[in-house]
């Protein structure tokens, strides 16, 4: 496994620079604030972006838990990415995370500044300052082709083989921060929406409303095409149980309800 490690000072927009630099140098895996991202999905660990105090989140982030570094080196192990970029405060920190994780010690540091421009870090430290925001790089979306050109202008491109693969970093205010969780729209509409077309009752979904006042919380309005007797009841709370996973799994969050809407519905 080859090991690359991008650092910088808080703020300096490592986490935004993250999904483009694994793209151009073909790197599969990303360790980021006490996460695992493969091929654009959370895998393992716990973002140290969600933790109270900022001592518990540099924990969090160097794998100081015994049980967090066992799941993420579990995880690795599995999936065995050929390359892996981690992302640190610093090179000490770096080597830190190497260690806790058992990774080989041959690490390719790049430093934010050879990658990114003097005037975009102040900007990213700018706004980490001003307005407390974090990035997680994830969840990277798939869409089919002919959906491309509607998010082209919002969306930073990644290619695969097959799909158009969009990317978006999800923005987030730690607790310790004083702020509130924020969730780029097109990232949430796409996972709702795919998570949605599982179900062949699902006609289109109409609208998606969600708010991180407190806790996360997502309504959902459908459109239902289904056969006559379809238990309606049970289809709505599968839905539920999927979106709840699909949320936890790109976003690593747990949303405290999900409101099902039906707006419209046509029997067959």
């Amino acid at each position: 496994m080859e090991i690359y490690a991008l650092y910088g000072t808080s703020g300096t927009g490592k986490s935004t620079s993250a999904l483009e630099l694994a793209h151009r140098m073909n790197i599969d895996a990303i360790i980021d604030d006490g996460i695992l991202i493969y091929q654009g999905r959370k895998v393992a660990g716990t973002s140290a972006k969600y933790e109270k105090t900022k001592i518990q989140a540099v924990k969090r982030a160097i794998f100081h838990y015994k049980e967090h570094a066992e799941e993420v080196r579990r995880s690795l192990g599995e999936i065995q990415p050929s390359r892996l970029l981690v992302l640190g405060t610093s090179q000490r920190m770096i080597d830190r995370i190497v260690e806790a994780l058992h990774l080989p010690f041959q690490v390719d540091f790049i430093p934010i500044e050879s990658i990114k421009p003097p005037q975009e870090i102040e900007a990213a430290r700018y706004v980490r300052e001003t307005m407390g925001k974090h990035t997680i790089p994830i969840p990277r979306v798939e869409v089919e082709k002919d959906f491309l050109q509607r998010l082209i202008s919002s969306a930073q491109q990644i290619f695969s083989s097959k799909k158009e693969v969009i990317g978006e970093t999800t923005v987030v205010h730690p607790p310790f921060s004083g702020g509130r969780i924020m969730i780029h729209p097109h990232v949430l509409r796409k996972i709702v929406e795919a998570t949605c077309n599982q179900f062949d009752e699902v006609h289109h979904v109409v609208k998606i409303v969600s708010s991180f006042e407190d806790l996360p919380r997502f309504q959902v309005s459908i459109a239902l095409q289904l056969p006559y007797m379809t238990n309606i009841p049970a289809l709505i709370h599968a839905i539920q149980s999927t979106l709840y996973k699909e949320a936890q799994y790109c976003l690593n969050i747990a949303p405290a309800s999900i409101d099902i809407v039906v707006s419209s519905l046509e029997l067959s």
